[in-house]
């Protein structure tokens, strides 16, 4: 094989790198999560060290301003932090390092807005149907019945679609997940190759 220049190697590393943190924010859309918050993470995991706001901004050509209102969206969804930095008085940005994690971070942040919408709206779908059943029913038409009865067997159902949904969401949280579906080590052949 050839040689080849080290600022060469580098140039193919960091095309590499660069690749990693655009399919990154590529798969963002998978969670609903907009593709800017994916190249941020992106960057900052290949960065492998907390940045500040000037450096995503010198990186992403975005202002400072909106690397700001990115970053505040990031932590919501509990995938960035704040972090310390000694001897910097700037704010430095870290990401969350394990692929595993962020996919459960952002499966659940997103899934617990949803479960939280559709259950306040089920109460008050629930109400409201309480509220028709309790006219005179004597007055009410077989539709009208049968109708207010299949309504209540849908919020039965969808009270219980979302119950399931918050239960998978504890799931994943707690790391029971991890008993079904264990991780796999992705290095375990080379430590096995280096005890031997």
């Amino acid at each position: 094989m050839g040689s080849i220049s080290n600022d060469k190697l580098l140039e193919e590393i960091k095309t590499t790198e660069d690749q990693i943190a655009d399919r990154i924010a590529d798969n963002m859309d998978t969670f609903g999560v907009s593709a800017t918050i994916g190249r941020l993470l992106g960057i900052i995991y290949m960065n492998r060290k907390a940045m500040t706001l000037d450096e995503l901004a010198e990186q992403t050509g975005m202002s400072k301003t909106r690397m700001s209102q990115v970053m505040r969206q990031m932590i919501t969804l509990n995938i960035a932090e704040k972090v310390f930095v000694k001897g910097s008085r700037k704010e430095h940005y870290a990401v969350e390092n394990d692929y595993t994690q962020t996919f459960i971070s952002l499966f659940t942040t997103n899934w617990k807005e949803v479960v939280g919408r559709n259950t306040t709206l089920e109460r008050r779908l629930r109400d409201r149907v309480q509220k028709l059943e309790q006219f005179d029913s004597e007055d009410m038409s077989p539709e009208v019945k049968e109708r207010l009865h299949t309504l209540c067997q849908e919020l039965d159902d969808w009270k219980a679609y979302y119950n399931w949904i918050n239960r998978l969401v504890n799931f994943f949280e707690s790391g029971k997940i991890f008993d079904v579906v264990p991780i796999e080590d992705p290095h375990k052949e080379d430590k096995q190759t280096h005890e031997e």
